[in-house]
């Protein structure tokens, strides 16, 4: 029966050709590209300099380079604990029986998902906004007027301001993810638990972490990939300022690119931030895998 319905071999690279042809040409032939001009030095146009591996030694010493991948580094953990941590507990109360409205929650709670990076850059920026804000009127109208300020110019907490709104807008997605995996779980446990006593921390720890903990790494991997490429928000709030408290990476290639008219170290940069992106992913990977083995031989 199977070899009924398998397509022949010819008709299924016709079929699976475009979309490779298509993946080809829009995601490895710009890396390869990349990879080959970070080796001149090149401000546009058709005339390029060879300069070997002098990029890649700048690249090293770039301690603004450095400070965007330390900013990145901060918002995915500040991401993780935030998107993947509410989102979580979201998904394990919209699972349990005395939820009511579950469609409205999830309605209400994805919706900021499907908004543009820049909306939302915008939307937040209106809020931390000193003169018309909605956080200062807050303060005034609840009598903590002197708390006012403006936010996105305090150097103390702008990295933490801008993470917000990376934070909020992308809780809704792993709160679907969590619950669709809760759906192969079987209801029965968590009811037998509550049935023995169990209280809904003690489900969510012994219960629902350990079974849900490769959903939970692919969370985790989905958002370190997201998070350390982030750019539109902040572009949008701060440009990278005060100074370059709040630059990040993909921020920092841009501005060497097409503001210095530096295209050769800009693709240098932009190698560089693939290569610690992945560094950043097989290292949580590592961990991941040791704290689970750890776990079983417990």
């Amino acid at each position: 029966m199977s070899d009924r319905i398998r397509p022949p071999k010819v008709v299924f690279i016709l079929l699976t050709a475009p979309v490779i042809i298509f993946y080809v040409f829009a995601a490895l032939v710009p890396v390869v590209l990349a990879f080959y001009y970070s080796f001149f030095e090149w401000s546009g146009g058709p005339n390029r300099t060879f300069s070997g591996l002098a990029n890649y030694q700048a690249l090293i010493q770039d301690m603004e380079f450095w400070q965007a991948f330390g900013n990145n580094l901060y918002i995915t953990g500040f991401s993780i604990v935030g998107q993947i941590g509410i989102a979580f507990i979201l998904a394990m109360m919209l699972n349990t029986r005395i939820a009511k409205f579950k469609g409205v929650h999830r309605t209400l709670c994805y919706f900021p998902v499907t908004l543009a990076a820049v909306v939302v850059g915008f939307i937040w920026m209106i809020i931390y906004d000193y003169r018309s804000g909605l956080l200062n009127a807050l303060l005034d109208t609840v009598g903590l007027s002197q708390f006012q300020q403006a936010w996105l110019s305090n150097r103390e907490i702008a990295l933490t301001l801008v993470a917000i709104p990376i934070v909020w807008q992308f809780i809704g997605l792993y709160m679907v993810i969590f619950l669709s995996a809760f759906t192969a779980i079987d209801s029965s446990i968590f009811e037998m638990a509550e049935i023995d006593g169990a209280n809904g921390i003690q489900r969510m720890v012994y219960i629902a972490l350990p079974l849900m903990k490769k959903v939970i790494f692919v969370a985790v991997m989905l958002c370190i990939a997201g998070n350390m490429r982030t750019f539109d928000h902040i572009f949008v709030m701060t440009g990278g300022g005060p100074g370059t408290t709040t630059t990040v990476m993909a921020q920092y290639a841009f501005s060497v690119s097409f503001l210095r008219h530096n295209l050769g170290y800009g693709n240098t940069v932009s190698i560089g931030i693939l290569v610690v992106s992945i560094s950043v992913m097989l290292l949580a990977r590592l961990i991941f895998r040791f704290f689970s083995r750890e776990k079983e031989d417990n």
